[in-house]
């Protein structure tokens, strides 16, 4: 499923400032306060991502990222920063001279094709579009079939 088009790198800046918030406290003075880091996948962890309409997917793994398509199925290596932001993770590159980003966070996930349910949820933008997914990984698994 295609969406609107987010700012440049509004996917990660939005994983970004969910890190802070402005409460007001002290005689109602604001003051910002920083929360811990999403530290649900490690470090350690190999990423699977997939989507559908179109068809997408790949993994991420030590700084690197492979994004698969149909047209491409061995898929093209992207290498990426990752950011633990508040509810999740940020991944940052570049893929074929434009900004590639995508945010992974916590949440029940279905392709709606087959009849898994992830663990996670993927917002990619790649190729000026935005595109939704799920996600999984080598620890933490999907639930249901392993061929779908």
């Amino acid at each position: 499923m295609i969406r609107p088009l987010l700012p440049p790198a509004a996917l990660c800046c939005a994983i970004a400032l969910s890190a802070c918030h402005r409460s007001d406290e002290h005689g109602g003075h604001v003051v910002d306060s920083v929360t811990e880091a999403f530290a649900g996948i490690g470090e350690d962890e190999t990423i699977h991502f997939t989507g559908t309409e179109p068809f997408w997917g790949g993994e991420v793994a030590s700084g690197q990222l492979r994004y698969t398509t149909p047209d491409d199925p061995q898929g093209a290596a992207i290498a990426v920063n990752r950011f633990a932001g508040n509810n999740g993770l940020g991944f940052s590159g570049e893929l074929d001279g434009q900004r590639f980003h995508m945010a992974v966070t916590p949440g029940k996930c279905s392709d709606g094709m087959s009849d898994r349910l992830y663990p996670y949820v993927v917002t990619l933008d790649v190729h000026g579009e935005q595109r939704e997914g799920c996600a999984w990984t080598d620890k933490q698994k999907f639930e249901g079939p392993q061929t779908p």
